[in-house]
C-alpha cells in the first residue's frame, strides 16, 4: 500500500516542470500580495493622510471667530438715537433677520416723519455674520445694495479706528452715505437715504449725519459684542 507522502512524490517527480521564462516575474501565490505592494500601499495611504491634513487644517482655519452675537431684533438693539436727532423722528422700524449655518443676519429699516416742505429720512441697519468663510477678502468690494448698483459711483474713505476696517460711502445720487464696518467675523452695514420737497427744502447736513452714523455705529457695535 502507498502511503499519501509516497503518493505525493510520486505525483510531484511526474509532473514536467515549466521553464522558467527570464521575461515574466514568477507568479504570487494565490490570496498572498508581494512586499513591494504593501510598501507602495503604506506609502500612498501616508501621502494621502498628510495632503488630506493640511487641507482640513487650511479649511477650518478659514472660519473666523465671530465676536459678536446674533440679534433677532436689530431695531431694538440697534436703536440710531444719534442719529434721529439730527435728522428727524422715528416714525415707524421694521426688523428682520435670518440664520443659517452659513451666515447669520438681522436687518431694520426705518422711516421719519414727514411735513409738507421737509425731508423723510429712510435708514437702514444690517449686522452679518459669516460663519464659514472670512468675509474680509470681500469687503467693499461690492455695491452694498441694489440700488446702489443702479446709482452713480461715489467717494470712498476710509474710516479710522472703528472695527478692522471701515468704509464711508459718500452721498449717491437720490441717497445719502453708507457706512460699512468689517470686525471680528462681522460686517456691519449702515445707510441713511432722504427725499425732500424740491422747492425750498432744506438740505440734509450731509457731516453732521456722517458723524451720527459713526457715533451710533460705535454704539451698535458695542450693544452686540460677545
Amino acid at each position: 500500500m502507498i502511503s499519501e507522502p509516497e503518493l505525493a512524490g510520486e505525483w510531484d517527480g511526474d509532473r514536467p516542470q515549466e521553464p522558467a521564462r527570464p521575461d515574466r516575474p514568477e507568479a504570487a501565490v494565490p490570496g498572498q500580495r508581494a512586499p513591494w505592494l504593501w510598501g507602495l500601499a503604506g506609502v500612498v495611504l501616508a501621502s494621502a493622510v498628510w495632503t488630506t491634513v493640511p487641507a482640513l487644517q487650511e479649511r477650518s482655519s478659514a472660519a473666523p471667530r465671530i465676536e459678536y452675537r446674533h440679534t433677532e431684533n436689530l431695531c431694538k438693539d440697534g436703536r440710531l438715537n444719534t442719529l434721529l436727532k439730527v435728522t428727524a423722528p422715528a416714525m415707524s422700524d421694521h426688523p428682520t433677520h435670518r440664520e443659517s449655518p452659513a451666515l447669520d443676519w438681522s436687518h431694520c429699516e426705518y422711516f421719519t416723519e414727514w411735513g409738507e416742505g421737509g425731508t423723510s429720512y429712510q435708514m437702514q441697519t444690517m449686522v452679518e455674520l459669516h460663519k464659514k468663510t472670512d468675509p474680509q477678502a470681500e469687503f467693499g468690494t461690492g455695491p452694498g445694495s441694489f440700488m446702489d448698483a443702479l446709482q452713480a459711483p461715489a467717494d470712498v474713505a476710509q474710516v479710522p479706528g472703528l472695527g478692522e476696517k471701515a468704509l464711508m460711502t459718500g452721498h449717491f445720487a437720490g441717497g445719502g452715505p453708507r457706512l460699512q464696518v468689517l470686525d471680528g467675523g462681522a460686517v456691519f452695514t449702515l445707510s441713511v437715504g432722504w427725499l425732500g420737497d424740491t422747492d425750498g427744502a432744506a438740505q440734509p447736513d450731509e457731516d453732521a449725519v456722517k458723524t451720527a452714523m459713526i457715533e451710533d455705529m460705535r454704539v451698535l457695535m458695542g450693544r452686540l459684542r460677545k
